[in-house]
């Protein structure tokens, strides 16, 4: 009977370890954002994305927009994909105003009807209504837009997305993030 209780508790310690070595992360189009950087660049590759060495990043399509990718690493492990839309390399520019507001919107609608996301907000629409002055509030009040969702209900799996603005063009980025390699101050 002492052998079987050890053997159990080998078992429980071991299928432990091995749940957490396979922990459920965020997924960036069917892939965890999860490995090494140079694993992760490969895997998307395989989705039809191109590496750009000089300027680390990658290009493609992403949710019907061309996009460009950084992959963002803590102690080589990827903790965060960066989704910018546009991706501003064909013209050179954003959206301006009104294109983004309908694109932020329209992504909080797509989240919000997707079963595998939940809004952090609950029932909160995290919409931008038509009267609201995007360029004064973030240039004069330095509001900062944002929404965010849980990918699955998990609390460990963010998925989040801001309008960041650079000279009068707006752009989007969504952030695919993985909890479980974000930096916690263990440097510090």
């Amino acid at each position: 009977m002492k052998k079987y209780l050890i053997f159990a508790a080998m078992l429980l310690i071991t299928s432990m370890c091995l749940a957490q070595e396979k922990k459920d992360v965020t997924k960036f189009m069917g892939i965890p954002v999860d490995g090494t950087k140079s694993e992760m660049i490969q895997k998307l590759k395989a989705k039809g994305f191109t590496y750009n060495v000089e300027h680390d990043w990658l290009k493609g399509e992403f949710n019907g927009s061309d996009v460009i990718l950084n992959i963002n690493t803590v102690n080589g492990k990827v903790w965060r994909v960066a989704v910018l839309t546009p991706d501003g390399t064909r013209t050179l520019s954003g959206y301006d105003e009104t294109q983004v507001r309908i694109r932020f919107n329209r992504l909080c609608q797509q989240f919000e009807r997707n079963p595998k996301y939940v809004s952090l907000l609950g029932t909160e629409s995290q919409e931008i209504g038509d009267e609201e002055d995007i360029s004064y509030e973030m240039s004069v009040k330095s509001k900062q837009y944002e929404a965010g969702y849980l990918q699955d209900g998990d609390e460990m799996k963010l998925v989040w997305f801001t309008i960041r603005n650079y000279y009068n063009d707006y752009f989007i980025c969504i952030f695919y993030e993985n909890s479980y390699n974000a930096a916690n101050g263990e440097e510090l």
